[in-house]
């Protein structure tokens, strides 16, 4: 997992870094799940999409596209991380959409073939509705995670 939103906040992992762990962790055969989203303030100035497609752009951008069979991307709003607060269904669309949207803009069919998982307080009463989503492929799952009810019942609404 690399660009999560605790080890840009408390290691000054920047997207320069984040490029170059994710190409050394692509040539040494690794997966990769890249996290990245944004704090409450841009959202609430509507400057979310500007600054998810900085951290995608600066970071993955540069890459073959045959890498990107090994990345999968993880949505995290920063806001919503730990905070019991989660992105509407809504939101969460929203951001993904314009992930593909984006991408598409580049190579329609990479866009396609792009998986997306949402993380951010996803747990058993939202995960349904989030997982119904079109964009959205998966959860990336923490403190859920470690209770067993609450993780089975994420996993049922995964179908």
């Amino acid at each position: 997992i690399l660009g999560h939103s605790e080890r840009r906040a408390y290691f000054g992992e920047d997207d320069e870094l984040l490029a170059k762990k994710v190409k050394t962790a692509i040539e040494k055969g690794l997966k990769v799940i890249f996290c990245f989203g944004e704090e409450l303030e841009d959202r609430k100035s509507d400057n979310h999409f500007a600054v998810v497609e900085s951290q995608l752009k600066n970071a993955l951008f540069d890459l073959d596209a045959s890498a990107w069979s090994k990345i999968v991307l993880a949505y995290e709003p920063v806001w919503a991380i730990g905070t019991g607060r989660t992105a509407t269904p809504e939101q969460a669309q929203e951001v993904m959409a314009g992930i593909r949207a984006y991408q598409a803009g580049f190579d329609a069919s990479l866009a396609e073939q792009l998986k997306l998982l949402y993380g951010g307080s996803m747990n058993a009463s939202n995960a349904a509705e989030l997982l119904a989503q079109p964009d959205i492929d998966g959860g990336l799952v923490g403190g859920a995670s470690l209770k067993t009810d609450d993780f089975y019942a994420i996993c049922q609404s995964a179908g």
